[in-house]
């Protein structure tokens, strides 16, 4: 196997098992905390993820693509984490009881308090999985995430059960972060530091400033939907919305979360060694893996997300019971929007890799400040109108990175059409099965005719999908015969010797 696909192996097995703990206690949680219990522990959460941004203050992205690391460097990386993260800590200690007053939500300081303790632990382990992901070395990426999620999951599960309420997935939170890092410390390459060093900080600041502004602009673009229905619409609104958005996330989940920590140092390594084009012609640089990467996700993405789209009600019911279903319409409105999104969501690690930081950081600016004020507006007409708003700003960010792409890398419609046309005749293909049962699924779909339809129409689903990637000749369908390959090769008897 080569170090690519080693390393995509292992960073699809980690997000996969992250990916199935995470739905076991969603299933229990969601049936043991109603969605306002649920909407006090995800406003707190989405108040802290913003933080979390500036926390790293793109430590970990320097220490990804940085062409030549030293102690010195790896000393002041230490630093900055520290300084950073420890500053978050107090600042977020300190904001707790207005945010709280702000949301008319009491119950939120001590959420935000107990959460900010994440801040002080996270340094100890802030370089080393950068550097595991710089070395590609994913198996012990799966080990230290893993605890986490077994650790969360059985934390959250046990408290709920007796009676703790949303602060479950509070004290959930804390323990598996403690895990992580543990095995982190256990796990860290040996060339990292203990001490922190300051010479070098400046260099880093440098680059984190725009690393961090563009990751903080963008996660407030992700976090704004929340923020602005928790304010407008009230905390079991945001929590319907946020189940919305956690069935949409499977995909992230499912593939780019576990392509992303691959093509990064991927696109960061052949931009050192061939720069973005590579060899004339555009071979061997990191455009031409990007557009790789393009046609599989959306040989991925598209067929998914039309699936998703019909499939929404008993998928709904089944992960979270009946309390949620309102969310369903939500879903199947949003997924057109990740479609879409889908054909550009590796380009943030092209411009980072290849050197255009700033025009990602433009890019997430120009794209945030659509997504608030499109939000903002339709917010006041209720979960609907905010979920069309999702999809326009969506489609407008698409369109901003199209631009960025076409600009600094020569990419016009023509080539990224060529790309596409394959993943758009595999959608086609795959599309038969899950609209052929939308047309007769009943709105009051009992527990065992969704369990029923959902396997059925998802195993009818996968099968014309694999055999359209055959039919129309995918790229894709090159790693499954490799696949066979191996395994006929792994099954085959050994011979013996004459």
């Amino acid at each position: 196997m080569s170090a690519t696909r080693h390393s995509f192996f292992f960073s699809f097995a980690e997000k996969y098992t992250v990916l199935l703990l995470g739905i076991g206690a969603t299933m229990v949680l969601s049936r043991l905390l109603t969605p306002a219990e649920v909407g006090v522990y995800s406003l707190g959460a989405v108040l802290v993820a913003l933080a979390q941004v500036v926390r790293d203050f793109g430590v970990g992205q320097y220490l990804i693509q940085e062409k030549q690391l030293d102690q010195a460097k790896l000393r002041a990386a230490l630093a900055t984490s520290l300084l950073v993260a420890w500053l978050l800590a107090a600042l977020v200690l300190l904001a707790s009881a207005p945010l709280a007053a702000f949301y008319g939500e009491p119950r939120l300081v001590l959420v935000l308090r107990l959460l900010s303790l994440n801040f002080l632990l996270i340094p100890f382990s802030a370089l080393t999985l950068p550097v595991l992901r710089r070395q590609l070395r994913f198996r012990a990426i799966y080990a230290i995430n893993g605890a986490n999620s077994v650790v969360n999951l059985l934390v959250a599960v046990t408290l709920a059960l007796l009676g703790y309420s949303y602060m479950s997935m509070v004290w959930a939170a804390l323990a598996g972060s403690c895990a992580s890092l543990l095995v982190s410390l256990l796990l860290r390459p040996k060339e990292l530091p203990w001490l922190p060093g300051w010479r070098g900080m400046r260099a880093i600041a440098g680059f984190g400033a725009y690393a961090t502004g563009g990751g903080l602009v963008d996660e407030a673009a992700v976090a704004a939907p929340d923020l602005i229905i928790g304010k407008l619409l009230g905390i079991e609104s945001m929590a319907l919305f946020g189940k919305a958005q956690s069935v949409l996330n499977i995909f992230n989940q499912l593939i780019t979360s576990a392509i992303s920590p691959v093509v990064f140092p991927l696109f960061a390594a052949r931009d050192r060694e061939q720069g973005p084009h590579g060899e004339p012609g555009g071979q061997g640089g990191a455009v031409p893996v990007y557009l790789r990467t393009v046609s599989y996700m959306t040989a991925l993405a598209w067929p998914f997300f039309l699936f998703l789209a019909c499939m929404a009600l008993p998928l709904v019911k089944l992960l979270y019971g009946s309390q949620w279903l309102g969310c369903v319409p939500l879903i199947r409105i949003m997924c057109l929007s990740s479609a879409v999104y889908s054909m550009f969501s590796m380009a943030r690690y092209l411009f980072v890799a290849t050197g255009q930081l700033r025009a990602q950081v433009r890019l997430d600016a120009w794209a945030g400040g659509i997504k608030v004020a499109a939000l903002l507006l339709a917010a006041p007409l209720g979960l609907v109108a905010v979920a069309w708003a999702v999809v326009l700003s969506n489609v407008l960010r698409s369109w901003l990175v199209y631009g960025c792409l076409r600009r600094l890398s020569g990419m016009d419609w023509r080539i990224l059409a060529r790309t596409l046309r394959k993943s758009l005749l595999l959608c086609g293909v795959s599309a038969a099965p899950p609209l052929s049962t939308l047309l007769w699924l009943p709105a009051d779909l009992p527990y065992a005719m969704a369990l029923l339809a959902l396997a059925g129409t998802g195993l009818a689903t996968l099968l014309c999908w694999i055999g359209g990637i055959f039919l129309v000749k995918h790229e894709i369908a090159a790693e499954f015969l490799l696949l066979q390959r191996k395994l006929a090769r792994r099954w085959q008897p050994v011979k013996s010797p004459h």
